[in-house]
């Protein structure tokens, strides 16, 4: 049986950003209209839509999915989580998932949800586990970007969409994965030591 990582120095961080979404969730619309990724708004300078635009959902089916995969990621990978460095992770993982929409899907105005810094998240812990040697750290890497680049081939799930209300934003699991490969690079190399 596996142990999932339930000491508080493992799942404060993911706590944290499912407290952060629920209370989101349940103080709409006015959630929506102040913290979703807006493009129109962030060129009038509400630049904090870059992160919290990722807390909002669009309805309790959307949360619910997202809450799931934030707890799943918890159990995969919760052992290599900190408080700090999650949070920090996290963060940078909504930055450049809003950042990669921003500057390369010009055609997405709006966007909502937890899925794009989830996907950055999913690689970061893979490769993590890949670092200390884990196999199933390939396993799920390639299972990942196998996953990002079907849905970059064949769009999002129709059935989904319907779900939450709204189009998958597929670019956003894509800038999500290349922010948290990105990531992970730069704290190997930010690690090492300099001689």
């Amino acid at each position: 049986m596996i142990a999932l990582p339930l000491a508080p120095r493992y799942s404060i961080g993911p706590l944290i950003v499912a407290v952060l979404s629920i209370l989101a969730f349940f103080c709409e619309p006015r959630s929506s209209d102040y913290l979703a990724y807006d493009r129109y708004a962030i060129e009038g300078f509400e630049t904090w839509r870059l992160i919290t635009g990722n807390l909002v959902h669009t309805n309790g089916y959307h949360l619910v999915m997202n809450i799931a995969g934030l707890l799943l990621l918890w159990a995969l990978h919760g052992e290599h989580y900190r408080p700090v460095r999650y949070i920090k992770l996290f963060f940078w993982c909504c930055l450049g998932t809003s950042i990669g929409i921003y500057w390369f899907s010009a055609n997405l105005i709006w966007y909502v949800g937890l899925s794009g810094a989830l996907h950055g998240i999913f690689i970061w812990g893979a490769c993590m586990d890949i670092r200390q040697g884990m196999k199933s750290g390939w396993l799920l890497l390639i299972g990942v970007s196998g996953k990002v680049l079907y849905e970059q081939l064949t769009g999002g799930s129709t059935e989904v969409a319907a779900l939450i209300d709204a189009n998958v934003a597929i670019d956003a699991h894509l800038y999500g994965a290349v922010s948290g490969l990105l990531l992970f690079t730069a704290m190997v190399m930010l690690s090492r030591p300099r001689h």
